[in-house]
């Protein structure tokens, strides 16, 4: 079980390599499972940074040589994303995190009504402690998605900023008065993007729009929606639900598509609606919320993408006839689960590259979500799609790349398997010798091409 960290130091004088005396010096232990990032920090007299979510949220934390916990550097209904480093000589930590701003600078505890909101967002932040007390300071403009790569010293950053409708800009900022608690001030503007976003200027985009809706066990989800530039809220449009759902992985960000986002605004012209949804399991909403799948890993985001057809099919201008979805890798597996335990709602369905059967899956992902198939037979039969073929009722298209190293094509070829075995028709389609990114020379745009027309004759 991937539930008890520690740290052991070991003393590498006492003998030879490798059968060295070591001691515990820092131990947790999680019902579920404990993440492991990169964000370990030593510092000069042998305490250390780590980040836990032992209060419900990820905060970072100061613990001395020993383990115990000299300072609470973050607190608040809110996660932190990445810890970029620790500046020593002002005792001064950096790194990102999801709330909104005054949430951060006021050191909340608590979390106010509609907190969740903020999971869209990612700011930058510095945390400085100051005779005993923590002050913060932020250290971007304060919207959309920020991101900071500091120098040695922390004197100076490189942010990267985008919106949901806006191409990256990159800064270089000043941080010079850092010591003296000054603001951080922009001194140089490196990437503006000014060509590509003069080019999108000229183009008839649709904007992505922010909205929540709540699922039966009544919890309010993050979703975002494109509509047609000419909309006409008379009309019933056919939906586009546009997923991924596993834990790690958000969806609906105030930040920049990129290519998906491109094939969105093609939907949109044809005269569709997108959508998409982060359902529970995924990040940035605090501990239970993303580990309230454990042991059960599936089942309560196919829940919630029901549901979700459920609330578009009734809004007066979605067709509720006329709703697909689309995913890749863990969005493949979603899709695959809604088009059979979901059928009656989701009329089309594309799968790229999907998990049709945890057993095939690495262990270092799948067992810490589910531990083993020998202790939870349940949780890995009750949510694979191979075993709910009998259920598929609407237009299912099967992609898969035949040198896939993550998703191995095993998962492919066993659900054809059963498909064939249910009598079940449906439409697949192989990339010679493509891994799960599914590209490299025309693979990219042939395969939109092919997801373009099947939900175009099929939606």
């Amino acid at each position: 079980h991937q539930n008890k960290l520690e740290f052991l130091l070991a003393d590498m004088t006492t003998a030879a390599p490798f059968a060295y005396d070591t001691k515990i010096i820092f131990s947790e232990t999680a019902a579920t499972y404990i993440d492991i990032t990169d964000a370990l920090t030593f510092l000069k007299d042998g305490s250390f940074i780590w980040l836990s979510e032992r209060d419900e949220f990820n905060h970072i934390y100061h613990f001395d040589a020993a383990g115990i916990v000299k300072q609470q550097i973050t607190k608040g209904a809110f996660d932190v994303i990445d810890f970029y480093g620790y500046d020593e000589l002002t005792a001064t930590a950096y790194f990102s995190c999801t709330s909104s701003n005054a949430d951060v600078l006021a050191g909340i505890s608590k979390a106010p009504s509609g907190t969740h909101i903020s999971a869209i967002h990612k700011n930058v932040f510095a945390a400085t402690l100051k005779k005993k007390k923590m002050s913060y300071r932020i250290m971007d403009s304060g919207s959309g998605t920020n991101d900071a790569a500091f120098s040695k010293g922390y004197k100076y950053y490189i942010l990267t900023h985008s919106s949901a409708n806006t191409p990256m800009d990159i800064t270089l900022w000043n941080n010079l008065g850092a010591a003296k608690g000054s603001a951080a001030k922009q001194t140089r503007v490196l990437k503006d993007n000014a060509a590509l976003k003069e080019r999108l200027a000229k183009y008839n985009l649709a904007k992505k729009e922010f909205f929540t809706f709540k699922n039966s066990a009544d919890t309010e989800l993050n979703c975002w929606i494109m509509k047609p530039t000419n909309f006409d809220p008379n009309k019933k449009y056919p939906v586009l639900v546009a997923i991924y759902g596993g834990p790690g992985s958000n969806t609906v960000s105030d930040s920049w598509g990129g290519r998906n986002y491109m094939w969105y605004q093609l939907l949109c012209q044809e005269g569709y609606i997108v959508v998409s949804c982060d359902p529970r399991g995924t990040q940035y909403r605090g501990r239970q919320f993303k580990h309230s799948t454990y042991m059960n890993l599936g089942k309560l985001e196919t829940e919630d993408f029901i549901d979700f057809a459920k609330y578009l099919g009734n809004q007066t201008y979605i067709d509720k006839d006329r709703i697909g979805i689309q995913g890749w890798s863990y969005g493949g597996y979603m899709t695959s689960l809604c088009m059979t335990k979901g059928a009656d709602y989701y009329k089309a369905g594309i799968a790229v590259a999907p998990v049709t059967n945890w057993k095939y899956y690495d262990s270092i992902y799948t067992e810490r979500f589910l531990r083993t198939p020998q202790e939870n037979s349940g949780g890995y039969e009750n949510n694979s799609p191979i075993n709910f073929v009998n259920a598929l009722k609407g237009k299912y298209l099967l992609i898969h790349g035949s040198a896939d190293d993550n998703v191995h094509y095993q998962n492919s070829m066993d659900m054809i398997t059963a498909l064939v075995k249910a009598n079940k028709q449906f439409d697949m389609f192989v990339y010679p010798n493509k891994n799960h990114g599914i590209a490299g020379g025309n693979t990219r745009l042939h395969l939109f091409t092919q997801m373009t027309d099947f939900l175009k004759e099929n939606l």
